[in-house]
This record gives structure tokens, sequence and C-alpha cells, in this order.
């Protein structure tokens, strides 16, 4: 649908009454529906406040914010906001344009001369607001590898020198490729301009403006102290935590993309004023500017039988789409051990989040359907618990069917001792593979927690497993040799009977260095 008609389309739903559905609040439910999706979908704990009519009329927490101490979650709980940060960084570049310090339309490289990709026409052209809407043309995914996991050994500055080594999929502002690179130059840029290192200027200008006690740099030890601990879930059936993204103290690289600090109580305080835009410490033209669709998304059949949905777009920091008659506006937050939910429907002065510590996306998918749908849709509310967990399950065959795994059909051509050694990209770094107690033993250098064992597993290839299994998905590395059988280089792709085109490995090429 071209943006004109969209914005027709949303011109028409404006001139609607709202009906009055508000009767169909029931907190009651919506507590069952809370626990049950935190028994369901492998969930330790989690917290929703949902904002109405100017009121606060839900806050509460659920289930253990830390299993060891048997520590409750309640609504001042922190957690990480995962990529619901993003519409922070957003946030942030709007005032910047409020101030005359920058324009939307503006060049990237006229602020950031280091910043390159690959494509030069895109280079060129590259406008700010293109930083957020994720219409570069690179696969979705694409440089996240120098983000997670972390903490990593790259740099913000980094991540904008490497871009020029990811290739494209698709022409600048061609298609949709969810990007976090971008976020993370839109946060450079924001400090180049300001002044004021980007972590300062949103804890400033945007949280201590709206009074809200939240954070984008280091969290004081009291917050620490009063933070959910990120947990996985394993076949076995028990929870895990994952200590690399618990909320520890220090700042982290993917601040502007996902690594903002918060609880439900003060995400009350957001939801207000964007409820509220003249509250805001940004103009209500800008909120219109980040609410209107700027990259169309595509629909599927799930979005129709569930919400009516005829058309998705990405606007500057959230997702826009229908809700039936409704602007539904929001975003996801997804971080191994942290999920997060925020909505806004403009139409009916509604607001909500959902804030988890647990790994699985059904858990905040069923709690704010249930919210949304209390208002948006007649009763009876529909058991959306129950709805994500046939979802779920076939997803899972899908899964199951896409990820199968190969098995080995030659002899090993190559030996142990020919693969050893140091073996550098051009842009994401060195590895080392080294022989430890007859086992093969790789690491990288820029990213610390990727270290694992190689198996033979075929001819040239071997099968890497990851020491911390739920930081990366195991992974094959082949070695590719010359006419003499000498090792020239490395490549790494998933482990896969069916490997994607666009994976997180694609763009790197490890040369062997000579033995000196």
């Amino acid at each position: 649908m071209p943006i004109p008609l969209i914005r027709t389309f949303f011109f028409i739903l404006l001139l609607q009454s709202p009906l009055a559905l508000a009767n169909q609040w029931n907190a009651a439910f919506l507590d069952k529906t809370i626990t049950d999706s935190l028994a369901t979908f492998e969930t330790p704990g989690m917290a929703v406040a949902v904002v109405h009519n100017g009121e606060v009329i839900y806050n509460k927490g659920f289930g253990l914010a830390d299993i060891e101490s048997n520590r409750a979650v309640t609504p001042n709980t922190y957690f990480r906001l995962a990529s619901t940060s993003k519409a922070f960084t957003a946030a942030a570049l709007s005032i910047l344009v409020d101030e005359g310090k920058l324009a939307w339309s503006d060049r990237v490289i006229d602020y950031l001369p280091q910043f390159r990709l690959k494509d030069d026409y895109a280079t060129a052209h590259f406008r700010i607001e293109d930083l957020l809407t994720h219409n570069s043309g690179l696969p979705g995914g694409a440089g996240d590898s120098m983000i997670w996991p972390e903490p990593g050994g790259f740099t913000r500055q980094e991540v904008i020198e490497k871009l020029r080594f990811l290739t494209p999929v698709a022409a600048y502002q061609q298609q949709y490729g969810y990007s976090n690179v971008l976020y993370i130059t839109a946060g450079e840029l924001i400090e180049k301009v300001s002044g004021m290192p980007f972590e300062q200027f949103v804890n400033n200008r945007l949280f201590s403006a709206m009074g809200m006690n939240c954070f984008t740099g280091e969290v004081p030890k009291s917050v620490v102290s009063n933070s959910a601990t990120p947990y996985g879930f394993s076949s076995e059936n028990t929870f895990y935590p994952i200590p690399r993204n618990a909320i520890s103290g220090p700042a982290q690289m993917s601040a502007a993309a996902g690594g903002m600090v918060c609880s439900a109580d003060q995400m009350t305080k957001w939801l207000s004023a964007l409820l509220s835009p003249e509250t805001l410490p940004f103009s209500e033209q800008q909120l219109e500017k980040a609410w209107r669709p700027h990259t169309i998304l595509s629909i599927d059949d799930t979005d129709i039988a569930w919400d009516g949905t005829h058309f998705r777009g990405y606007g500057l920091g959230w997702r826009i789409s229908n809700h039936g008659e409704y602007r539904h506006i929001s975003h996801t937050g997804t971080l191994s051990g942290y999920q997060a939910y925020v909505v806004i429907i403009p139409e009916l002065k509604l607001g909500a989040v959902v804030l988890n510590n647990g790994s699985n996306y059904g858990a905040r998918g069923a709690v704010m359907q249930t919210i949304t749908k209390m208002f948006t849709h007649p009763a009876p509310i529909r058991d959306w618990v129950e709805a994500y967990e046939e979802f779920q399950q076939e997803q899972e065959e899908k899964y199951q069917h896409l990820s199968a795994k190969p098995e080995p059909l030659l002899a090993m051509s190559i030996n142990d001792d020919a693969v050893m050694g140091q073996y550098t990209d051009n842009w994401f770094g060195g590895l080392t593979i080294v022989q430890s107690d007859d086992t093969l033993r790789i690491a990288f250098e820029k990213m610390p927690t990727l270290k694992g064992t190689l198996e033979p597993f075929q001819d040239n290839i071997y099968l890497i497993r990851w020491d911390n299994q739920n930081a990366a998905s195991d992974a094959f590395i082949e070695f590719h040799v010359d006419i003499s059988r000498d090792i020239t280089h490395a490549t790494l792709y998933p482990y896969r009977k069916n490997v994607p085109t666009n994976h997180g490995w694609r763009d790197m090429k490890f040369i062997k260095e000579l033995e000196k």
C-alpha cells in the first residue's frame, strides 16, 4: 500500500468514534493470564503496567526476579529493555532536530565522515532518518556479530568503520532489513552533534526530563541489586542464569540499539507522555514522524487472523500497524534472558508495557494480546496463552525441518595439525586454533565469549561446539586449500543441512597466517 493511502486509511479511522469498550477491562483475568504465561512459557518473572485515559490502571509484578534468592518481581524491578530502547534513540535525535542542530534529511557522512557502506550510492545518499528505518539494503541482523554476545571487543567507532564490509542484499531504501548496527551509528551521531556522550544525553534530555529513573549507561549498585536476573530454559527442563546479559553496572556497547535499563513502574511515565505528547521533551511533530510508516513490512496469515491487520510499517524506532480500526504503535525487545513489549493505541489513550526475565516470546505476546484485546475487541476474551502455545507448536515443526542437521558423508581430507594456527579476517579480526589435551580449541580475538571445540565432520570441514551454548549456535568451519593442499583460509556457516544465504558469518574470510 503506498504511503499516501496509508495516511488516508488512518485519517478515516481517526474520524470514527472509538467504541466504548473500557468496561471489558478485567484485572483479575489479566492476573491469571500472566500467571499462566509464566508457567506455560518457562519464564521466571514478569512486570506489567497499563496506562489508560491518563491513569495507571495496572502496575504489578509476578514470579521471581532471582530464583536462587527467591526474590520476587515487583513493579520496581529493573529489566533490560532490549530493542524497545530504539524508541529512545529515535527520541534523542528528535530533540536535536527540534533544536535545529540537524535535519532528518541530512546526509550521515556530513556528520560522520568515517561512515561507509559497501554500496557507494547508499553511502553518498544515506540520510539520518535512514539510520532508524531499517531500509539500508543490508540483510536483517547484518553486523550483529560485532555486538553480541556481550561483552565483546568491538567499540562503537569500530562498528561504524566496519559497515563497509557488510554485503547488501537489496538496493538502498528498497527492502526492510532490521539493523542494530545502524542504531549504534545513530547513537554515535547523537554524541557527535550534541557534544555529549550518548548515555548522558539520553539520561539528561529524556529520562530526567520525564522524571524516569532509567539508565542508558552505568547502572547504580542500588539498581543492580534490584534487577531481574536473566534466564534461559534448558532441554532438561531447568532454568539457568545468563550472567553475560545481567544488569551489572557498566554501560553496554549496544545501548542505542538495545541496552537500556528500566522498570515497569518507571516506563508508565514514558507511556503517559506518549499519550499526552505536549508533555514530551520533543515536539508533537517529531512524534508524528516517528509514528508514520517509512518502510513497509510484510503481513502474514496470523496477523490477519489475530489482529485484522491490513498493513504494517516501520517508523522511527516504532512499528506501526492497524489492529482492526485502531492504530497499533509497538516495539518488542529480545535479548537472551530478557523479553520486552511496549504498545500504544493512541485513539484509546491506551499504553502498556511487559517486561520479563525469560527467553520465550510467548509470555509477553499472550499478556500483551490479552491487554489490548480487552479494549479493541468485543467479548469474550480469548485465551491467548493457549493461542500462543498452539502457534509455537506449529512454528517448532517448521523450525525442526529448516534446522535439520546434516550427516557426514566423506572421510576427512585434512588433519588437526594442518588447521592449527592464526587466521585473520579483515573486519572481524583474528581467530586462533590450538591443540589442548588432544582437543582442537578455537577462540576469537575480538569476541571473548566465542570459544569452543573443533570436531572433525567431513572432508575439509570441522564442527564448532561452543563452550557457551547460549551465546551462539554451533557452526561449521570449512578450511580451503590451494593446489598443494595447503590451507589458505577458513569460512564459517551455520550447522544446518539447509544453510541460509544470509547468515552472521557470510561476510567473513579468515586468511591463514604463514608460519614464521
